[in-house]
């Protein structure tokens, strides 16, 4: 049974404090929008699936117990608060696109014939079924990623992988994007080995993914984020699968910092290069990777670790969370629906 980072029982949330990981193991109360953004400006939960569904579970929380008398006051309230959450990490998409979806739903619930009481329900039952959506929407791509790498590896009994950063259960509902792909490809029997980066400076790979492979007992092994090239060279890459934060309209692609250096050497040994992320984080509104916004992220974590400090006092850091991997390298984007080449995104808008 893979890992279950976010916890929703009786109108309670908790989640997997991720900061804790791998050396402690402790779920924390989120009471509410407020504690929601803490939990995911400081990365005790990341990932884009998981970052809109504790967000907005954050909501729920916090609307559960108030009595509205007035829709309106309600929608508004909705709307205020889904605008804050959205601020905590604003590369991630997913949560942006499921603000706009509640808000319309809530908009809708406005004009039809419910009690404020009624509209508040129906909003939380919305929002609650994300966690089933996200499960199943992972378990298709996991499918369709899985098939697709062994089309392209005809000739291999078994395959090698190579992923970065997190993309389990730990950064979404459950199964993963990346990490699915990966779980469906060992269910079946066809993985050798996968191997995962450390993913500096904040080890989400090292302290994260390892975390998850060791609990699933997926055969696996990490590796430091520098050694990508020589592992391609001497190992036999049959695929690299990583996740997203933003895929734009062009297929460019904003994941986790150091995504974009594997794609160029991937393009250089011959390996495909493939994004694996649901739908909902294509962002078509913006048409290239130069549109989307890059978060930095404070010094102290690329300056120090568990609190120690690495680096030489005085030091200047930048320390962006993520880079952006032009869509040539991309050999194909992974999602519930199916495997598509970058060109093909623009003629799947609605």
């Amino acid at each position: 049974m893979s890992l279950e980072a976010i916890k929703w029982r009786n109108g309670k949330l908790q989640i997997l404090d991720q900061l804790l990981l791998p050396g402690v193991s402790r779920y924390i109360d989120i009471t509410g929008v407020n504690d929601g953004w803490d939990a995911i400006y400081k990365m005790q939960v990341r990932g884009a699936p998981a970052i809109a569904i504790v967000g907005c579970l954050s909501l729920a929380v916090e609307i559960q117990h108030e009595i509205y008398e007035d829709k309106k006051v309600l929608f508004e309230e909705v709307k205020k608060k889904l605008e804050y959450l959205v601020s905590a990490r604003p590369t991630a998409v997913n949560i942006k696109l499921a603000a706009d979806n509640i808000n319309k739903y809530a908009m809708k619930l406005c004009g039809d014939n419910v009690s404020p009481g009624e509209m508040k329900e129906q909003l939380i039952l919305e929002i609650t079924s994300m966690l089933e959506k996200d499960i199943a929407d992972n378990k298709a791509i996991g499918d369709h990623g899985a098939a697709e790498i062994l089309k392209k590896n005809p000739n291999e009994k078994q395959v090698r992988v190579l992923t970065h950063c997190n993309t389990g259960s730990l950064a979404t509902a459950g199964y993963g994007t990346a990490l699915g792909v990966v779980r469906s490809l060992h269910n079946n029997g066809k993985l050798e080995q996968l191997y995962c980066t450390e993913t500096r400076p904040y080890n989400q790979g090292a302290r994260l993914t390892a975390y998850e492979l060791v609990h699933d007992k997926i055969p696996s092994t990490l590796i430091c984020d520098d050694m990508v090239a020589s592992l391609m060279k001497s190992k036999g890459i049959s695929a690299v699968v990583v996740g997203a934060d933003r895929v734009v309209a062009n297929g460019d692609t904003a994941n986790k910092i150091g995504t974009y250096q594997i794609a160029v050497l991937a393009k250089y040994h011959k390996v495909p290069f493939y994004i694996a992320a649901p739908f909902t984080t294509i962002d078509f509104s913006i048409p290239n990777g130069s549109g989307i916004k890059i978060e930095e992220r404070p010094e102290n974590e690329l300056t120090h670790v568990n609190g120690v400090r690495i680096a030489a006092e005085g030091i200047k850091c930048w320390n962006p969370a993520f880079d952006v991997t032009p869509a040539e390298l991309i050999e194909g984007i992974i999602t519930e629906k199916g495997v598509y080449k970058p060109d093909e995104l623009a003629a799947l808008k609605k």
